[in-house]
């Protein structure tokens, strides 16, 4: 069962590319990929739950946003729910459970009296972006290749903030329909600037080994510490943009000098696809090693169970219960609690 809402998106998806195309001709490859892509997300042999993600998305009901708001905190659907109308959607929303990225808001927020629908996600991926955006560069009329994507937040943050068009790549078939669950409240308030390619970064095309280079600014948050070959990754991310287009790089780091880094036995913090942590010195080696420019670390911050935590609406573990009960300077595994770095890096 699948809606207006998806296809419309992947229909205004279709023409961004097509768009790009008769100026960057490798978007034609792309173009070429895409029915592929979108049926395989789809495809209840690769994903079991994938009828029901996109069921839960049919279903929600068709309400008239008074306004967006993707700049704040929350992306935030300003619209008047009928009592019917929250329960079916919240009812709904909760099957596309766990939501990890957010937070959104669904309906109107007069003064205290909030009677719709909060997504409170297990990070506070605001935070992040709070402590990103200050560095960078402006957004306004910017191609932005968002890498795991996750659900789509930063995303519409950087839409909010005037990208003309931004693509998340995430091969998770659950964020890729929560993705289109917000999508369908969200509308074209965006202008369909916002677009989701269900696909890992490895799947796409380069015309040759410097990649696409078809956008302005590639971000990468939380994605290097599971990619067994760090270096590839780097490469990759640097083939998606044009010459001296900007990499927005957010990852794990431990302290130490430019020859340290972490290759954890087993698990780090519970999580079993944790491969490479350097240190800052390192990571800005690693970047300059394959080609990158004016490295520069613009933020390391250590993460709290205030940032990441189980809520309503990711019932698990979360990282509270992957920290040394005893030392919260370390994980369960006895390794270094999480911190994280930001590195804005040239092309």
């Amino acid at each position: 069962m699948i809606n207006d809402t998806i296809i419309n998106a992947e229909r205004e998806l279709y023409l961004t590319l097509l768009t790009i195309a008769e100026t960057q001709p490798i978007a034609y490859d792309w173009l070429a990929l895409l029915p592929n892509w979108l049926t395989a997300i789809k495809d209840k042999r690769n994903y079991a739950h994938a009828p029901a993600y996109q069921a839960s998305v049919a279903r929600l009901p068709t309400i008239s946003a008074d306004s967006v708001d993707l700049n704040g905190a929350a992306i935030t659907i300003n619209a008047q729910l009928s009592n019917s109308e929250r329960k079916q959607t919240l009812a709904l929303l909760k099957q596309l459970m766990p939501w990890r990225k957010g937070p959104f808001y669904i309906g109107k927020q007069i003064g205290n009296d909030e009677s719709g629908i909060s997504i409170d996600t297990e990070w506070h991926s605001d935070w992040k972006w709070e402590r990103v955006a200050p560095h960078l560069s402006p957004l306004k009329g910017r191609r932005v290749l968002d890498v795991g994507g996750g659900s789509g937040y930063h995303g519409w943050r950087m839409a909010g903030a005037g990208a003309e068009t931004v693509i998340i790549v995430d091969p998770s078939c659950l964020f890729y329909h929560q993705f289109m669950a917000i999508r369908h409240f969200v509308g074209n308030a965006d202008n369909y600037r916002t677009h989701y390619i269900p696909v890992p970064l490895e799947a796409l095309p380069a015309s040759s080994d410097q990649g696409s280079q078809l956008f302005d600014m590639v971000f990468s948050m939380g994605v290097l510490y599971h990619r067994q070959s760090p270096f590839e990754h780097l490469q990759q991310l640097r083939g998606q943009l044009i010459k001296g287009g900007e990499l927005v790089l957010e990852t794990l780091v431990i302290d130490g000098d430019a020859n340290t880094v972490l290759v954890p036995h087993d698990r780090y913090a519970q999580m079993n696809n944790v491969y490479f942590l350097p240190s800052v010195d390192a990571l800005v080696g690693w970047l300059k090693k394959v080609g990158f420019k004016e490295v520069r670390c613009v933020d390391v911050d250590v993460t709290t169970i205030e940032e990441q935590r189980a809520t309503e609406w990711m019932t698990y573990q979360s990282l509270s219960d992957f920290l040394d009960p005893n030392d919260c300077t370390k994980t369960i595994e006895g390794y270094p609690a999480p911190k994280r770095a930001t590195i804005i890096a040239k092309r």
